[in-house]
């Protein structure tokens, strides 16, 4: 556990217990109704925490007393200690729906927070590769271009499986446990990048979750939003690949249906796959990269070869076009530059 998450802890043991019962109630209907996922669930209960410590040291030891005074008086606190627009646009999120959330449950007599403002998130363009640094990056467990060809050292697997004695020697698949490293590898990198799916989706992909005749993958996305993904010929053949040499060298008693397997036969984790990620990029050159630059380049490489924005929303699983349309913004940049860099009145 984090000092952070410590902290938090402390401070909601220390509420009254009608507040304490609130954040409680919230934090499992976000859960088993809302189906947010258990890191955004943390991040509702450390603000509302906040909220509510900050309303207890004002004299407000009841929910009916929480009132909009009180959330602004929280949000202008958390800008004089140096928290970033964007913490406060989100905190002020949290506050809103908490809201919402107690007077639809009958708690507060009135929606104080609907008239809360905050201040607007400054968003910066997300940093791309080019094609061809996407292309040399997804390519380098092909070349091996890893600093040295020793796998790299994995995190515990998600399910902490411990190590498969049938694998500390040759497998018995068609390729040793080490030699399956870089067909995992490739296969990761070519389905981030072909398909611009968030790193924990790609690490949730089961067996069964891969349409090798249509090409399409089915993913599970936020909020267990189901879409499906199509995926070109290079990685379907780096899926084959894995699947026929590699997968079964790997495969281990906790390997379940797992697509992606880490170095202990469990499912493969998301900070491994981040690593792995960001080590290619290096051995390679290139700037430093990470599963998410990767669904960024992706995004900005279709939007560039004509696809249609909501095509692009789809495929990336965005609730909002809003957000799919920053990348409309990167490509604008991107033959800025172009211009500014080829045209002789430029």
């Amino acid at each position: 556990m984090s000092r952070s998450d410590r902290s938090t802890r402390a401070m909601h043991q220390a509420l009254p217990p009608a507040l304490r019962e609130a954040v409680d109630d919230f934090a499992e209907h976000l859960s088993r109704v809302r189906n947010r996922s258990t890191h955004t669930v943390r991040a509702y209960v450390t603000d509302l925490v906040s909220l509510f410590d900050h309303a207890v040291r004002m004299g407000c030891v009841d929910l009916a007393e929480l009132d909009l005074s009180v959330l602004r008086s929280w949000l202008a606190r958390q800008r004089t200690t140096g928290a970033a627009r964007t913490s406060l646009a989100r905190r002020a999120a949290s506050a809103r729906a908490f809201s919402a959330w107690a007077h639809r449950a009958g708690l507060l007599s009135a929606d104080v927070g609907a008239a809360l403002a905050s201040p607007r998130a400054h968003r910066e363009l997300p940093s791309v590769l080019r094609a061809d640094q996407a292309a040399a990056l997804v390519d380098g467990p092909t070349r091996r271009v890893r600093p040295t060809d020793a796998p790299p050292t994995d995190l515990p697997d998600t399910h902490g499986a411990p190590t498969n004695p049938a694998r500390t020697g040759p497998a018995a698949g068609p390729t040793s446990g080490e030699a399956a490293v870089p067909l995992r590898d490739r296969v990761l990198l070519e389905l981030l990048y072909a398909t611009g799916v968030r790193v924990s989706e790609a690490c949730g992909l089961d067996v069964g979750d891969v349409d090798h005749g249509r090409r399409v993958i089915r993913v599970f996305g936020k909020g267990g939003r189901e879409r499906s993904v199509p995926y070109g010929v290079p990685a379907q053949r780096a899926l084959d690949d894995w699947l026929r040499r590699g997968r079964p060298a790997m495969v281990g008693t906790h390997s379940g249906d797992a697509l992606l397997l880490g170095a202990r036969g469990g499912r493969l984790n998301p900070t491994t796959a981040r690593q792995i990620v960001g080590a290619y990029a290096e051995a390679a050159g290139l700037p430093r990269t990470s599963p998410h630059g990767l669904r960024h380049s992706a995004a900005t490489h279709l939007l560039e070869g004509g696809a249609d924005l909501r095509a692009v929303q789809e495929l990336l699983g965005h609730s909002s076009l809003s957000s799919t349309q920053i990348y409309t913004h990167v490509s604008v940049e991107r033959l800025r530059a172009a211009y500014r860099q080829a045209h002789p009145r430029a």
